[in-house]
């Protein structure tokens, strides 16, 4: 599988799922019980490496901010449900976390922004098909600490300033 057939498997369940992370990643699953294991493991690591790109600090003050907070789990959380925003939504929010405010249309913090369950999709496809736990997928981890340079998520007049747009739309 290469990225464009990954991307094209994430927007088209997404698009079915009218955006609702549930039925995302639930359609993901369908969508991945027609593929075979090999297939699987190959989205899950498209998915795992996206995951780990996103593990950065400026991405999780942009999170802090969607969310009005985000714990450790909310943003491992927010990545998974990143990923399912598309490519588009993905690698703007990687070039300019700030961005995000123009590159999603609606946001409702009670829905959107969780995509645990995206992040299982891959998992839980290859168990059914397989009968047995995905093995390890070879991808380096994440590092122990965000990329970057840390941010103090409590200062609400930092992150005013680093993400106008953002907290413009969305700051409390």
């Amino acid at each position: 599988m290469d990225e464009t057939e990954f991307w094209e498997i994430v927007d088209s369940t997404r698009e079915a799922a009218g955006g609702d992370p549930e039925d995302h990643a639930e359609l993901l699953v369908e969508r991945l019980l027609q593929s075979d294991p090999d297939a699987v493991l190959d989205f899950a690591r498209h998915f795992e490496s996206r995951y780990n790109r996103a593990y950065r600090w400026d991405l999780w003050g942009a999170a802090w901010v969607l969310l009005d907070g985000a714990s450790d789990d909310a943003f491992d959380y927010f990545r998974c449900w990143l990923i399912g925003q598309g490519r588009d939504v993905f690698e703007g929010a990687l070039h300019d976390p700030d961005s995000l405010a123009a590159l999603l249309e609606d946001f409702d913090e009670e829905v959107d922004g969780d995509g645990e369950e995206l992040g299982y999709a891959a998992d839980e496809a290859y168990e059914e098909l397989t009968g047995t736990v995905a093995p390890d997928l070879g991808i380096p981890p994440a590092p122990p600490e965000p990329e970057g340079t840390p941010i103090d998520f409590e200062n609400k007049a930092a992150l005013a300033e680093r993400y106008p747009k953002l907290w413009e739309r969305f700051g409390s």
